[in-house]
């Protein structure tokens, strides 16, 4: 009897193992999927087929997609809690801001060698329906509390207001890392960790150089689009950012303009092309931006300086937004492509104004091609922190930003 009980148990254990290794294969090839697709794209039936079992297998272990979603949203949600504790032990906040960034490139550079897993991406939370959404929110901004922790204590209000766009251009700027790491060998990993802390730690602006705060110029948006089209654009965007593809139906952008859903399909013809005119319309208002502030300028640093408030400016204000990049997890692939060359296009004209301000010593000398990338990212992300920026004057919050990487993270 007792053989039996322990023959019994065992093979329990077996089968709680085998149980627990099948649902991590189905939570992975979700996880790619949601990465790859966004939310909306992983769908059970597809799930079922890349771990090699039919659909009704797969419901053995999430009866729901939404289960499934939220189950790979927790699962990232908590490796990120785990680097973040991680970090948290070093003894400095440079020290803790650099093992932060040293973990997620490392995890980077294995994902790579097929020797760990992605990490979900977690932009599409803002899609799902409530209750879940507000737990799997409530989760991040505690993490986000904990990475201010790494600055050391929040002190007063106006310390806090730094800290809290410090914590969202550090976080920002990890998750932009798969976006440009694929043009670099991981050989060059290391280089790239030295380089963005160069950024983080002291700005592109060199020490002693005068800085001047930059008023933001006030360029037109939408100079080939009617009024109409503008206000169309202006709404879709706004709803895509805040709701996600999914959020973004066409009724919800017809009830937001108060025209008819006729009317949607009088601008264009699916929603995916909705997608690609917001991603134009955005390229070509960060492209106005840099072509005036070139010619409003007196040196590099201060072109620069006036590009970047220019875009805050209108990430921060009623013109605005910019279509945020996680969008682009709801592009079918043949469009995407064609964005992200568009978007590096953009970054590589930020990369030669930092050039020539590296040549004339208006700007530190940082490498130009990763400091561009995140001055993409932290001006594309801005948007996420316009309710921080409404409660202070409108320069003193595009200052503040702006310091993140004109500064850097640590600068007082």
């Amino acid at each position: 009897m007792v053989r039996l009980a322990t023959s019994d148990a065992s093979g329990a254990a077996r089968e709680t193992r085998r149980f627990q290794e099948k649902k991590q294969l189905v939570l992975d090839a979700a996880s790619a999927l949601i990465n790859e697709k966004g939310t909306a794209g992983m769908t059970l039936a597809a799930v079922a087929e890349a771990v090699g079992l039919n659909t009704a297998s797969v419901t053995y272990y999430f009866k729901r997609r939404d289960d499934l979603a939220v189950a790979c949203y927790h699962r990232a949600l908590e490796r990120i809690e785990e680097m973040v504790e991680e970090a948290a032990r070093a003894p400095d906040p440079r020290s803790r801001v650099r093992r932060y960034l040293e973990l997620n490139i490392d995890l980077l550079a294995k994902v790579r060698a097929g020797e760990a897993r992605p990490i979900t991406v977690l932009s599409d939370i803002r899609t799902m329906d409530d209750p879940v959404r507000v737990t799997l929110s409530d989760r991040y901004r505690v993490i986000m509390r904990r990475v201010r922790g790494f600055f050391g204590p929040d002190g007063d209000a106006a310390n806090k207001a730094r800290l809290v766009a410090r914590v969202h251009v550090l976080l920002e700027n990890v998750y932009w890392l798969p976006a440009w790491l694929g043009d670099y060998s991981r050989h060059d990993f290391p280089r790239i960790l030295d380089r963005m802390m160069q950024m983080f730690d002291h700005g592109f602006i060199p020490d002693g150089v005068a800085n001047g705060a930059a008023v933001p110029l006030d360029i037109a948006l939408d100079d080939d689009a009617g009024q109409a089209q503008q206000k169309f654009l202006q709404a879709a965007t706004r709803l895509i950012n805040e709701r996600g593809y999914r959020g973004a139906s066409v009724e919800r952008i017809a009830s937001e303009l108060n025209v008819t859903k006729g009317s949607f399909y009088h601008h264009l013809q699916a929603k995916d092309d909705l997608v690609l005119a917001c991603f134009r319309r955005s390229f070509a208002t960060v492209t106005r931006a840099q072509r005036q502030a070139e010619r409003a300028g007196q040196d590099w640093q201060q072109r620069l300086l006036i590009a970047f408030a220019t875009l805050l400016d209108v990430q921060f204000s009623e013109r605005g937004p910019l279509l945020r990049t996680t969008a682009l997890q709801a592009l079918p692939s043949e469009f995407r492509g064609g964005v992200i060359d568009s978007s590096n296009r953009i970054a590589r004209g930020f990369a030669g104004m930092i050039a020539d301000g590296i040549t004339e010593g208006s700007i530190r000398a940082v490498d130009p091609m990763i400091a561009s990338q995140m001055l993409m990212c932290t001006i594309n992300s801005a948007y996420e922190l316009r309710g921080w920026a409404a409660g202070m004057e409108p320069a003193i919050a595009i200052g503040a930003y702006a310091s993140t990487l004109a500064n850097g993270l640590f600068d007082d």
